[in-house]
């Protein structure tokens, strides 16, 4: 019986032990900013903050924005060959007046040609000095969250995609993915020059080399007032200085 219970008393401190490293660990890791609070907005340990943004938002008050730190706005401008987001322009025009360094991005799609996805995109979004590099959003939707598309097939799209992105905005594209589309189709280093934006929800994607980390899909701001009233949030991985030069044409 003594034998049993000595047992379970070193059973009972090893957990409390392990309990009390867990949480310093986390504490650390939330000090350094490699955990942020899925509605933790312009988090001190990082420079730069932003959000992205589309019709789900609706009308957009940039300055309200401005006025809870956020430095930068990813805006949809394009999905596929053909969608438009409607209010792209606005957006695009706001985020500037009010001093948001804006970059728009592409819905990728696997159902047409990479090459007609660029002209969308190209004929929507307008060159613009000191905006960051046009995005190519790669993820999942419809009958794709299931049966994914081959990797050929993807990068087949994709590769005329980012080549005709680069040749007419003169900078790489930066590719958005999630971990599971970062495996399918970019892992392998074929895609290392690109700059990436990951999303990776509280946790910092650590084995990844990325340039913007998206935290949050749940957060709530102020300034804006669509059916959807919750928005992404984000930061740079740098400090202002390096984030001021990021992206611009050589």
């Amino acid at each position: 019986m003594r034998r049993v219970l000595r047992w379970l008393l070193r059973l009972i401190l090893a957990c409390a032990v392990l309990t009390v490293l867990c949480a310093l660990g986390l504490a650390y890791l939330h000090g350094r900013g490699l955990i942020l609070e899925s509605g933790e907005s312009d988090p001190e340990e990082w420079e730069v903050f932003g959000v992205d943004v589309s019709t789900y938002q609706g009308a957009v008050d940039w300055p309200v924005l401005v006025r809870q730190g956020v430095d930068f706005a990813f805006i949809k401008a394009t999905e596929g060959s053909s969608l438009r987001d409607v209010r792209f322009a606005e957006n695009w025009a706001g985020a500037l007046e009010a001093g948001v360094r804006p970059g728009a991005y592409h819905f990728f799609s696997y159902d047409s040609p990479g090459e007609r996805q660029a002209e969308n995109f190209i004929a929507t979004v307008p060159r613009t000095e000191g905006a960051l590099p046009p995005v190519v959003d790669v993820e999942f939707y419809g009958d794709y969250l299931e049966q994914p598309a081959p990797r050929e097939t993807a990068r087949a799209i994709l590769d005329p995609l980012l080549e005709r992105l680069e040749d007419y905005y003169g900078v790489k594209p930066i590719l958005y993915c999630t971990y599971r589309a970062y495996r399918l189709y970019l892992s392998g280093g074929a895609y290392a020059d690109y700059p990436l934006w990951i999303s990776s929800p509280r946790v910092a994607p650590l084995l990844h080399d990325w340039t913007f980390w998206q935290y949050s899909h749940t957060a709530r701001l102020e300034g804006y007032d669509g059916h959807q009233d919750k928005i992404d949030l984000n930061v740079f991985r740098g400090t202002r200085e390096e984030f001021e030069a990021f992206g611009l044409p050589g």
